[in-house]
């Protein structure tokens, strides 16, 4: 992580399954402060937008410097920024990552970054969505978590991310579980039929008719 907040991290993803994991050597995350690739006593790591216009823009040759020293030339890992203007993270996305060498992931903060460091140093901008967040901090601990929860021995099990939304093209058919009856609603039959064959169809007749509902998108 690049970021003017290390503190932050690991946060959320200290917790639980993935907590466990960090703790176990399983996956790994360093955060740098970009303000330590500062050149002036004053860790300037921003500027006035060319142009003119509101906030402030990263610096290039500050978060050059950052990158170069983090993850040179002959560095395997993908190199991200996290943006709005991104690419929409997608599960298959996620799943790609998880495979990979690992990630160096630029955390933008203020009106952006310099697009000339972008282009130098090939960055993949990356978002969570159609929304903006006051800094890239959060959007990046989402893309770590459906990256890091794919890592073998994280969640346990294999086949726990089987079936999940996305795993498929399709979104997850519904759970249940006891109380058999829960204020006059009741579990569906065929799900303590005990007939798998069944059981399986079902699940996928849920999840096309919930994708049809919901995602058609994804259909398409």
């Amino acid at each position: 992580m690049i970021t003017l907040f290390p503190e932050l991290f690991p946060g959320p993803l200290g917790a639980s399954v993935l907590g466990r994991g960090l703790n176990d050597g399983l996956w790994s995350l360093r955060a740098s402060q970009l303000r330590d690739f500062a050149h002036d006593k004053h860790r300037t790591v921003d500027d006035t937008p060319s142009g003119g216009g509101a906030g402030m823009v990263l610096k290039p040759d500050i978060l050059a410097s950052a990158i170069d020293t983090i993850a040179p030339p002959d560095d395997r890992r993908a190199r991200i920024l996290m943006s709005p203007r991104g690419t929409p993270l997608t599960q298959a996305k996620a799943r790609a990552l998880a495979q990979g060498p690992g990630i160096v992931i630029v955390c933008g903060r203020f009106e952006g970054v310099d697009q000339r460091v972008i282009e130098a140093r090939n960055l993949e901008e990356i978002s969570i969505g159609d929304y903006v967040l006051a800094g890239g901090e959060t959007a990046a601990m989402v893309l770590l978590e459906a990256i890091v929860r794919l890592i073998p021995g994280v969640l346990g099990a294999p086949e726990s991310h089987a079936d999940e939304s996305f795993e498929n093209g399709l979104l997850e058919y519904p759970q249940y579980t006891r109380p058999q009856n829960f204020e006059g609603a009741e579990i569906p039959e065929i799900l303590t039929s005990g007939d798998h064959g069944k059981i399986a169809k079902w699940r996928r007749q849920q999840s096309e008719k919930i994708t049809r509902d919901r995602r058609p998108d994804l259909l398409e």
